[in-house]
């Protein structure tokens, strides 16, 4: 008996000391660098930034170009049929538009690049100059990609417009880049003449859409996109493509803080960041199916959409609301854009994945006692394992559980799912975990912003820590600097902390006609390398990995003289089951912090139900002080878990019964939520908590 324990614990003893005795992996590098001092992080696979990954190939119109002709008789855009729309009417009197849609029906990439070629000589026999500005103002579609592809071709630079923009951000947006063409859907056609009046120098507008309304603005010259294609089909026009440093892209960012600024992006820098994840995704090539859905306004989605057909991947577009079989205007029954499509790689904001968690979730809770069982069974083995411990699920126990339990879950995103990249917001270490184990995919959680083209840092796909955000890309030096009031320096034991700053040919131009700001956030060096302040505050493990910890602009000094960093606090309390979305409000003037909280209807409803708290609809149930008490109770607890101090937790709470959403101006296109306005829409409700 004796022999039988020893032989099974030595080989368990054996593995555990070989892998105690592995040296920490070095994923990023000191780097020696110009400029103010600080203490630097580079790539360790790359000692100088990537410019491009392909011989030759300096601009996105060429890299475009030579994509096309490489993979001619391949698929490469993709967009489902639409076979009915209908308006259901809720038993409230609530209307909800549904739709049923079919196949997905496919472009080439040389019927793809013939179009673009048309459309862009059609915009030339329409009467636009090289020198004009053409904006896209559209949610993400394949003729939002056909147009700024055939904008490209002409060296024409184009301004991004986020689709749920109000209108006094659209109008800035426009009059501020003197835009004379703008190319829009319908819906946001109909936006555009609301504000008719108020826009300078647009002349023409070209529709997405063959059906658009009549009695637009006599001063336009309104086209639809077909006939625009056909006019440049019959006079072809020959490109007239950039170069590296010229500028492709006028980014408005979401407007989180005010009125959006536009952010200069040259070719360079944009095909600086395609180019450097490229090298860091795991076999990304001409088998992969992308599931487009993000704004394409967003640097994110228009990086990705750049990079897939340079691998001559596919592309197939789908929408937030028509993600999944059980997607808020998917028609009960018909199938959702992954179930579809089957993608193998997809981008994400952390609030999607929230969302799909959730609704793993709530699908789990509402099952019979033995199936919720088998699954939070099944989700702590995995978790032990992928935790690193050996006695965790692992081998054939893994794949047992895969078969049995996850598989399912898997079929939400359509099977196929081998890897995800998380980008535009800090992920959860609760929302990381359970995509890694019930999706079976590794998240590629990335940091950076609209003034580094998305470039910054990027986890590995080896890397299975949480809460960080990987090595500097090969793209960019990442740098920190001594920001000494908040506490931060370089020589902080046991990480070096400080301001980040974002070093490499992916930080853009600056900010367009403002000089001023350009030059608070942007410096060159001696060296002549361009870095960017990101005001954000991070510190660098031993393996030369990032973790974000503060935010400059987010600090509040409280009436004794505690600083408390809002968006920190709110990052620890939204994992909380109660908790849709949450603002922090710190005033100064008092001692202790108050927060809007928007509810998850689900989990409250659901704590009601088993609590026998009777309520005739959600806001009552909002109202109710046992649930204003339970939320807070639960805040409390995440918060002390968190090692949060006392006077950053939020003292009083105002739940709120209402979804913050992009419509209504309380959250960006990206789902950030938007301070001032928010303390703006609900100053009442946040005087009141500090009576």
């Amino acid at each position: 008996m004796t022999g039988y324990i020893v032989g099974a614990l030595v080989p368990i003893v054996f593995t555990l000391l070989l892998r105690n005795s592995k040296k920490v992996k070095k994923r990023g590098v000191p780097v020696d660098v110009g400029g103010e001092p600080g203490y630097t992080i580079r790539n360790s696979r790359f000692p100088s930034p990537v410019e491009t990954s392909w011989e030759g190939i300096s601009t996105l119109a060429e890299l475009f170009e030579q994509a096309c002709k490489q993979h001619a008789d391949k698929p490469l855009l993709g967009t489902r049929k639409m076979i009915l729309r209908e308006v259901e009417v809720t038993e409230d009197g609530r209307s909800f538009e549904k739709v049923h849609l079919g196949d997905y029906e496919w472009l080439t990439y040389g019927k793809t690049f013939e179009t673009v070629c048309d459309f862009a000589s059609g915009l030339v026999q329409l009467g636009h100059k090289r020198e004009e500005r053409v904006a896209i103002f559209a949610d993400t579609r394949e003729e939002w990609f056909i147009a700024l592809q055939s904008c490209f071709r002409l060296n024409v630079t184009v301004v991004t417009i986020y689709a749920s923009l109000g209108e006094e951000a659209l109008c800035h947006s426009l009059n501020e880049t003197e835009v004379t063409t703008v190319i829009c859907g319908n819906k946001e056609l109909k936006k555009l003449v609301n504000i008719s009046g108020q826009l300078d120098t647009v002349t023409r507008v070209i529709c997405m859409d063959d059906e658009f309304p009549s009695s637009a603005n006599s001063r336009w010259t309104i086209s639809s996109l077909a006939d625009v294609k056909s006019v440049g089909r019959a006079s072809p026009v020959d490109a007239d493509l950039p170069l590296s440093a010229d500028v492709a892209v006028i980014m408005y960012t979401s407007g989180s803080t005010g009125l959006p600024k536009g952010v200069m992006m040259t070719h360079g820098n944009v095909l600086a960041t395609v180019s450097a994840v490229m090298t860091i995704v795991p076999g990304l090539g001409s088998k992969d199916v992308y599931l487009a859905y993000l704004p394409l306004a967003h640097i994110l989605e228009l990086a990705a959409e750049n990079l897939i057909p340079a691998v001559g991947g596919i592309i197939g577009y789908g929408t937030p609301l028509t993600l999944t079989d059980t997607s808020n205007k998917i028609k009960r029954g018909t199938k959702g854009d992954a179930t579809v499509l089957s993608p193998t790689v997809m981008a994400a904001v952390p609030a999607i994945l929230d969302r799909v968690r959730d609704g793993v979730r709530k699908k789990v809770d509402a099952k019979s006692g033995l199936a919720k069982k088998l699954f939070d069974l099944a989700y702590s083995r995995r978790l032990s394992a992928i935790n690193g411990s050996w006695f965790g699920a692992w081998g054939l126990e893994k794949f047992l559980w895969d078969f049995l339990v996850f598989k399912k879950v898997r079929a939400l995103l359509g099977g196929r799912i081998r890897f995800l990249l998380s980008g535009g917001a800090p992920l959860s270490a609760d929302t990381q975990r359970f995509i890694n184990i019930c999706l079976g995919a590794p998240i590629g959680q990335g940091y950076g912003l609209t003034e580094t083209c998305a470039g910054a840092t990027f986890s590995e796909v080896d890397d299975t820590s949480i809460g960080r955000v990987g090595s500097p890309l090969p793209c960019s030096f990442v740098k920190l600097v001594d920001w000494p009031e908040g506490g931060y320096l370089i020589s902080d034991s046991p990480m070096p902390r400080g301001e980040i700053v974002v070093g490499g040919p992916s930080v853009t131009l600056g900010y367009f006609k403002n000089e001023e700001k350009t030059k608070e956030v942007y410096k060159v060096d001696e060296r002549g390398m361009r870095w960017f302040y990101t005001g954000d505050v991070g510190q660098f493990h031993a393996d030369g990995c990032l973790e974000i910890i503060d935010r400059k602009k987010d600090i509040v000094k409280l009436q004794h003289g505690e600083y408390v960093s809002l968006g920190k606090v709110e990052a620890a309390l939204s994992i909380s089951p109660y908790v849709d979305n949450i603002m922090l409000h710190a005033d100064p003037f008092h001692s202790y912090c108050v927060a809007l909280v928007v509810a998850s209807q689900h989990a409250v409803e659901d704590w009601a139900s088993k609590q026998g708290v009777a309520f005739t609809d959600f806001a009552e149930l909002c109202e109710k002080e046992e649930t204003i008490k339970e939320v807070l109770s639960s805040l409390v607890q995440i918060g002390k878990k968190a090692r949060l101090e006392k006077f950053e937790i939020p003292a009083k709470i105002k739940l709120l019964s209402t979804p913050w959403t992009p419509e209504s101006g309380l959250v960006t296109a990206a789902l950030k939520i938007k301070r001032e306005a928010i303390r703006k829409a609900f100053s009442e409700d946040l005087a009141k908590l500090y009576t």
